[in-house]
């Protein structure tokens, strides 16, 4: 049997943060600092936990920053690591959307974009939300790569700033995803976590070229609904600490 490959992911970090001023005037959110380090850190220590071995991480605003600050090899803490011997190393590449284009290409096109440096599948987190326990498990890795669907997204009850949620959808047995926007069904928020294949990203949910070298803006949500209506997407309730760190408020919040 083939074994599969080291996992992949793509880390979103491109955004201008305009509700996080004046912090994001001189700093990039994810470089602003929860407990003690980086936001974009947390997410890079659990992929290393989890098994990944190489992220791109596409950026815009200040870009710059986070490309000095990580570099192209990161190291978990030692006391992040709670695997056998020596924390392993992630290579890290960044798709510099701002120096290419001189703008943010929103997430859709930000993640067409760095396509060509990802694995058929891998990992897409938004690297402005805390979410600590968030495993990137193989098994789960594993296991969606074997399935039909073309993605699959962890979602999360809806926080006090986004009482009406993302996607009136129930989550069915098997993870599937119904999609449903009558009254009574459950709305959630998506996380902005999930796994995705290559091909979610062709047409008919996405008519933007291979790599985009035109650099078009589009966001991802309605490619989401169009595949949730589709049957081609996946979920699971991710009950666990989860923060949209969109504000000052919210940030000094998570200090405590």
């Amino acid at each position: 049997m083939t074994p599969h490959p080291p996992a992949q992911a793509l880390l979103l970090a491109a955004g201008r943060g305009e509700r996080m001023r004046p912090l994001t005037d001189t700093t990039p959110k994810p470089l602003l600092a929860v407990r003690g380090k980086p936001l974009l850190q947390w997410h890079l220590e659990a992929l290393a936990r989890g098994g990944a071995r190489s992220v791109c991480i596409n950026t815009a605003w200040l870009g710059e920053q986070i490309a000095q600050r990580f570099g192209p090899v990161f190291t978990p803490d030692a006391a992040a690591w709670d695997g056998a011997g020596a924390a392993p190393q992630l290579a890290l590449r960044y798709s510099m959307e701002g120096q290419d284009f001189g703008r943010a290409l929103e997430t859709a096109g930000g993640i067409v974009r760095a396509l060509p440096w990802l694995d058929e599948v891998f990992w897409l987190a938004g690297g402005d939300v805390f979410a600590p326990e968030f495993a990137f498990a193989e098994a789960v890795r594993h296991a969606f790569a074997r399935s039909p669907l073309l993605a699959h997204i962890w979602l999360v009850p809806n926080p006090p700033h986004h009482p009406e949620g993302d996607f009136g959808a129930a989550v069915l047995p098997g993870g599937r995803l119904l999609a449903h926007n009558g009254a009574g069904v459950p709305r959630h928020t998506y996380s902005t976590i999930g796994l995705f294949k290559q091909a979610f990203f062709a047409q008919p949910w996405c008519t933007i070229a291979p790599g985009n070298p035109e650099g078009v803006a589009a966001p991802l949500g309605p490619m989401l609904r169009a595949a949730i209506d589709a049957g081609q997407v996946g979920a699971s309730l991710y009950p666990e600490h989860w923060v949209d760190v969109g504000t000052p408020q919210r940030l000094a919040a998570l200090q405590v």
